[in-house]
């Protein structure tokens, strides 16, 4: 059984303030059943989003879905603008967290 996104992005949001880091909500999906995509920074670094995706042995691992780019950095926010109005489920939440990749992994274990 999945636990309810809001209840899951509320944990996310407690525990990055926990380490001493910024969370934010920047879309909210459907409460019990919405997809999650979170954004890491470092302290404004250049972002990266992640979303868990389907695995061929049925599980769902975080994956990479996009990297901000130097060049084109307002590519990124027109990335999660389209996601947005793809999957009006989708939840998208910032995380500004020290050693985000560290982060991601550590949720990737649960």
């Amino acid at each position: 059984m999945r636990l309810p996104t809001h209840l899951e992005v509320s944990a996310l949001v407690r525990r990055v303030e926990g380490e001493g880091g910024f969370a934010t909500v920047l879309a909210r999906g459907d409460r019990d059943s919405g997809t999650l995509l979170v954004v890491l920074n470092d302290r404004g670094s250049l972002s990266t989003a992640y979303e868990r995706m389907p695995q061929a042995d049925g599980t769902r691992r975080w994956s990479v879905s996009r990297q901000q780019d130097a060049n084109a950095p307002f590519t990124f926010g027109e990335y999660l603008e389209r996601r947005k109005d793809q999957d009006s489920d989708l939840w998208i939440v910032e995380l500004d967290v020290r050693d985000g990749e560290r982060f991601i992994e550590e949720l990737a274990q649960g």
